[in-house]
């Protein structure tokens, strides 16, 4: 190589560094689901997730090299098993977060306790609060951690590949009918199930289903089994590991008409319930079980 190309090359290759430098010394600013403005004078580069759902929706924003802690029961994810632990969904350890000194906390807003979300605004750590309801705002949960992480270009990619797959799932399943009537149980006792505000009941409208407790504006509220069998379902369904023994003791209501069917499903419990990057394989469960339900109803 000439000297006067060198001279060029190296120039180049300087002018791409200070480039990129220069980028990511630039401040970044997002709006979170509690509709606070979390700033950060550059990209982070040290990440808390506080739940197993944000830290595989870091991972989707291509932003999992920067995350250096997270709580009890992330397990299930792999990548994050050796993370060092700062609590877990009951209480945090705020002098373990402090220790790690993240530039920025991630945080389930209706699965921290009070007080811990008071506490952690306490410490003058930007914390983006996040509260993924529906498709939408998951998507937009990857593309604002992705602005945050300075990782924009890699949340791009996967929000297109995930708005391109449910696109297809509403398409494959538009137009079904009959409407299947749907009780989705989160626990036992008390009994819970979820209300109208809820990705999951988002998930059965789109499949073809209609929550029986969709009417309800809680997330997550307690019913009783005499509700249940008033509203009498269709289909059954569950994704939690203690589903088949919850499916079993519906058999003792057989004026049910998905027990009277045996539309009694229990779904995976790493895909619809997490609302993480699995979310749309569950949603595809969800359809397969709602038509079957619709079949074994025909003529």
């Amino acid at each position: 190589m000439s000297a006067v190309r060198w001279f060029f090359s190296a120039t180049l290759a300087v002018a791409l560094w200070l480039a990129a430098s220069a980028a990511w010394a630039m401040p970044v600013q997002v709006t979170d689901d509690a509709g606070q403005h979390v700033s950060l004078p550059s990209p982070a580069r040290r990440i808390i997730a506080l739940s197993p759902q944000l830290l595989e929706l870091s991972a989707a924003a291509g932003a999992s090299r920067r995350v250096v802690g997270t709580i009890q029961g992330a397990s299930n994810v792999p990548w994050a098993r050796k993370l060092p632990i700062v609590g877990d969904a009951f209480a945090l350890n705020l002098e373990a977060i402090v220790r790690l000194k993240p530039d920025l906390i991630l945080a389930w807003e209706s699965g921290t306790p009070p007080r811990d979300a008071a506490r952690l605004k306490a410490l003058g750590i930007p914390v983006f609060w996040s509260q993924a309801n529906t498709f939408e705002s998951l998507a937009s949960t990857v593309s604002r951690i992705g602005v945050l992480a300075g990782t924009s270009r890699q949340a791009a990619r996967w929000v297109g590949d995930f708005d391109n797959r449910l696109g297809a799932l509403r398409q494959r399943y538009a137009g079904q009918k009959p409407t299947v009537r749907v009780f989705y149980q989160v626990w036992s006792t008390p009994l819970i199930t979820v209300g109208g505000t809820q990705l999951i009941t988002q998930a059965i409208t789109l499949c073809g289903g209609r929550n029986v407790f969709g009417n309800l504006s809680v997330l997550a509220p307690t019913i009783g089994i005499e509700a249940v069998a008033l509203a009498d379902p269709q289909l059954i369904v569950t994704a939690s590991p203690q589903g088949a023994q919850w499916l079993k003791a519906w058999k003792r209501l057989p004026q049910i008409s998905a027990v009277r069917h045996d539309q009694l499903v229990a779904l995976s419990p790493d895909a619809l319930p997490r609302m993480g990057v699995n979310v749309l394989d569950g949603v595809q469960q969800l359809c397969t079980a709602i038509a079957t339900a619709r079949r074994s109803r025909a003529p």
